[in-house]
């Protein structure tokens, strides 16, 4: 599988940085933007080059020679996390001024998956009109909201789910907490105990029988 990753230069940049994590089998193309480096110093302990090191490909935010800026290159879709405003609005209104922007702009119009982990709150008239506008151009619109129903023990966790959100729009499940599933595990157990308690109370009858 062929994914792109784009980060942008909005705060959560560790969203990006997990997904290619998590992508280690699959083939990705990394783009990160000349903001989002500064990010990165800012939020993260990472190096650069640490983070590049984890994709298979890497290319400049103005590199419009790479593969990926061509509808005739295949490719399963894109992931920008974190997608900044001003990545939405060139998105939504067809400027491609970056390669990032030009790899949403060939998903959209192939028809291929992209999905945008967008970071920013409140959110303004203008925000959610470019948000609704991508939507019905095809782009899955994520907002980077975390839940809390899975019990999170860190800020890792609640950047976790969120990654994992984004990846189930490409078939990739990762194994986390779902909704409904610790009820579903809690009855197991139930039914398990239930059914080790008589198992030992026919035990015990048996025994008795034998004496």
């Amino acid at each position: 599988m062929r994914i792109v990753v784009g980060i942008t230069g909005a705060s959560g940049v560790i969203y990006g940085i997990r997904l290619l994590d998590f992508l280690k089998n699959a083939e990705t193309f990394l783009i990160i933007s000349e903001n989002a480096k500064q990010v990165i110093e800012i939020e993260t302990g990472y190096d650069l080059k640490e983070i590049e090191a984890k994709a298979t490909h890497v290319f400049a935010n103005n590199d419009f020679t790479a593969p990926v800026c061509s509808g005739s290159f295949i490719f399963e879709g894109a992931i920008i996390a974190p997608c900044s405003m001003k990545t939405l609005g060139n998105i939504a209104n067809g400027i491609s001024s970056t390669l990032i922007e030009r790899v949403a702009e060939v998903c959209l119009k192939e028809n291929r998956r992209l999905v945008l982990v967008t970071r920013e709150t409140p959110l303004s008239e203008i925000h959610l009109e470019n948000m609704l506008r991508v939507r019905r151009a095809g782009a899955v619109v994520m907002p980077a909201c975390p839940a809390f129903y899975n019990k999170p023990r860190s800020v890792l966790d609640l950047v976790d789910f969120v990654v994992a959100r984004a990846l189930d729009a490409f078939g990739i499940h990762l194994n986390t907490k779902r909704w409904g599933e610790q009820k579903e595990k809690q009855q197991e157990r139930k039914r398990k105990s239930g059914e080790d308690a008589w198992a030992q109370e026919e035990e015990a009858v048996s025994r008795g029988r034998e004496r």
